[in-house]
């Protein structure tokens, strides 16, 4: 015990005040996730324990405020609760040791990649029950180091540990710490793959090398996604290495039931990948439709949106037109919207073709919806000035489709007219002033309107 306090007051010796000399406004206010009753007191409390709820009290303080030489010091003493003799206050102690040691040498100045190392091996045999948990934070923790074969070999240990009765939250985290192995063998892949890609005289061996980087991957990463749950960045690395090794099908399934099955939490992410994986593949628009149909329904305001209007504005059928109207008026429902020419572009252009049709009803029937609500939020006169800075065709656009939409007297159609106004008499007083400044040539120039 005496060596773990060492891991963490390392640092004490060279430096016995606090080393944060940054101004107290500009800092980072850190949450730190303590439940109350590591406070409370107990009917049973001894000094003992008051000294230990004392001491992580102040830890939590320093912490903080960024005070991380007096949280080292206040650390070392807190290890005297790993001698409790409750089995159930140990395991606390551990869990609290490990979580706000790992924020002090993470933050500590003084504090150096072997302290960090030495610390998170003899937390992982003191708290054998976190011995996992533990193992996935220092392969993290030398991941972001660029450790990445040491890594590896964290992992490579932790997947054959063993420690008594496998519990449920045991085999849970045991698939993570796999799925997390198959992940890195995925980045070997992807490594092999680039040094060969560009090499002539790559051999047999290196290809059957990469293979079996892409075996080892494809082992873990198909387990891990047979649990329910978001695995983003597993699923895009098992497809990728499919799709090298032309298993479209395989590739496809993958995606299709991380996408659709209702075990899995709803995950826009997911449709956007199946989505990306057709357009790649030269999928039928009927197919594309419908990946993005349900992604409208998680995401109304996601950028493929403007995908789904284009191609629903390609059918002659009246229900694809009224879906693309529902769309386009959706998205533009979203301030982050606002001032984007695309999709205000998107409906100018649906307008024409609706009015072609005559089946402006379909606009009328997505107005009233909006009419009460929607004159404030995009075609106030403010909101003129904004879109004007950004663009004149912005402005431009919007005022017809405002003047459509709420008639001619609209204050937005009244304040874009102003506007121009403005801007045309300062650039005719600009073009006089160079006249009568700039010389015969320059006026010439003028003249034929290069100014």
């Amino acid at each position: 015990m005496d060596d773990l306090g060492a891991e963490i007051g390392t640092c004490i010796s060279e430096d016995d005040t606090s080393v944060d000399d940054e101004p107290r406004s500009k800092k980072r206010r850190l949450y730190v996730p303590l439940s109350a009753e590591c406070f409370k007191r107990t009917p049973k409390e001894t000094g003992f324990h008051r000294s230990a709820r004392e001491c992580l009290r102040k830890i939590r303080e320093d912490l903080l405020q960024h005070r991380w030489q007096e949280a080292a010091e206040y650390m070392i003493s807190y290890f005297q609760t790993l001698e409790d003799t409750t089995v159930t206050k140990q395991l606390l102690a551990s869990e609290i040791i490990w979580r706000l040691g790992t924020e002090i040498l993470h933050h500590h100045p003084n504090s150096n990649p072997e302290d960090f190392n030495s610390f998170l091996e003899q937390m992982k045999n003191i708290g054998v029950k976190s011995y996992l948990k533990v193992s996935l934070e220092h392969a993290f923790h030398l991941l972001l180091t660029g450790h990445f074969d040491e890594a590896k070999q964290q992992l490579s240990i932790a997947e054959s540990w063993r420690y008594g009765r496998q519990s449920a939250s045991q085999a849970d985290k045991m698939k993570l710490i796999h799925a997390y192995r198959g992940f890195l063998d995925y980045f070997s892949w992807i490594s092999k793959k680039n040094a060969t890609s560009g090499d002539d005289d790559a051999d047999v061996a290196d290809h059957k090398e990469m293979h079996n980087y892409f075996r080892q991957a494809s082992v873990n990463l198909q387990e891990i996604l047979k649990q329910p749950g978001v695995w983003d960045p597993f699923v895009i690395g098992y497809v990728n290495m499919l799709e090298f090794y032309n298993d479209q099908d395989g590739a496809l399934s993958i995606l299709k039931e991380y996408a659709y099955d209702n075990s899995f939490p709803p995950n826009p992410n997911a449709h956007v990948f199946l989505y990306d994986f057709l357009k790649r593949h030269d999928a039928p628009e009927k197919k594309l439709i419908r990946v993005l149909e349900v992604l409208q329904a998680l995401v109304p305001s996601h950028e493929l949106m403007l995908e789904l209007c284009s191609l629903l504005l390609k059918s002659d059928d009246e229900k694809h037109l009224e879906e693309a109207t529902g769309v386009i008026f959706s998205l533009l429902d979203y301030s982050s919207w606002k001032q984007n020419l695309e999709a205000w572009t998107y409906l100018r252009n649906t307008v024409k073709i609706l009015k072609k049709k005559k089946l402006m009803h379909l606009i009328t029937k997505e107005w009233e919806t909006r009419k009460d609500w929607w004159p404030a939020f995009h075609f106030r006169t403010h909101h003129a000035k904004i879109d004007l800075e950004e663009s004149k065709e912005l402005i431009t656009l919007k005022a017809k489709t405002a003047s459509l939409l709420s008639g001619h007297k609209c204050i937005y159609c009244r304040k874009k007219l102003e506007l121009f106004k403005e801007s045309n008499g300062h650039a005719k007083k600009v073009r006089n002033v160079v006249k009568r400044t700039a010389s015969p040539i320059a006026s010439q120039e003028v003249s034929r309107g290069h100014y």
